[in-house]
């Protein structure tokens, strides 16, 4: 079995991963603090977090049966080589379990506090069920093969491809209402955070290692860093640049004045 060679890459590449599990951990909590504060989730795009629900279960089968599972493990080393290290961390299995619970709270704001006009789409309905779907068919393919490293590679590529569809209603909803308001951009900030110090925590095994295996054999958790850090630019670049927070005021001025006046 592998192991490391630099006790300083070593030490970087846990102090990297547990700041990635914080910054991402944290970023949950401006958006439920947001909608706490206002009883309402108006402004927060329910397609958002639905997908990012699929997404986080998906990742948290990943990481679980990789990190915990001999059987899965022994697969991945007879794909990728008996001299390479598993390429999840304890605060990936820690962080998805974590972003499970939080993501529930945050359906459980939804349920409870001012939606407005807002639900979940047929599209986004549609999708979910589709890839819910499609995991089914995967496990009943992998059972008679026992091919569990295939199976929980499959969810991976469920969670990649959530991951990049759930940024996208939240940043078209932003744009059609030429408003951030709602969408707490303190998330954003947080993900890109985490997202680039998860990316530069698998370069320190690479380095270590001199090998991209767990680049490539780990390809979810790399394109999740890559794609959050470009939906991440989008969000800000929306909130302080297009939409700044003096313009979302002045919208949500005329809004609340419009909602206020009486009936002729």
């Amino acid at each position: 079995m592998a192991a490391w060679n630099s006790f300083g890459l070593e030490v970087a590449y846990y102090v990297l991963g547990w700041i990635a599990f914080c910054s991402w951990a944290i970023c949950f909590y401006p958006q439920f603090i947001l909608n706490f504060r206002r009883k309402s989730v108006v402004g927060l795009n329910f397609d958002f977090v639905g997908f990012t629900v699929t997404k986080h279960i998906s990742y948290l089968i990943y990481n679980a049966s990789l990190f915990f599972s001999s059987s899965v493990q022994r697969q991945y080393h007879l794909k990728f080589g008996f001299d390479q290290m598993i390429p999840v961390a304890a605060n990936d299995v820690a962080f998805s379990i974590y972003a499970v619970l939080l993501i529930a709270l945050t359906l459980f704001q939804i349920v409870i506090y001012d939606r407005g006009n807002q639900k979940l789409s047929k599209i986004a309905i549609t999708v979910i069920s589709l890839a819910w779907v499609s995991a089914a068919v995967c496990v009943f393919v992998a059972l008679p093969s026992h091919s569990w490293y295939w199976l929980v590679s499959c969810f991976n590529t469920l969670q990649v491809v959530m991951t990049t569809i759930k940024y996208i209603p939240q940043a078209i909803f932003n744009f059609q209402r030429k408003s951030t308001i709602g969408f707490s951009v303190g998330y954003a900030l947080l993900d890109f955070l985490g997202s680039t110090m998860n990316l530069c925590q698998m370069m320190m095994q690479s380095l270590d290692q001199g090998s991209l295996v767990n680049l490539y054999g780990n390809a979810g958790k790399t394109l999740l860093s890559f794609v959050c850090i470009w939906f991440d630019i989008i969000f800000t670049i929306q909130h302080f640049v297009l939409y700044p927070p003096s313009k979302n005021a002045i919208i949500s001025s005329i809004v609340d004045a419009v909602n206020t006046e009486p009936p002729l």
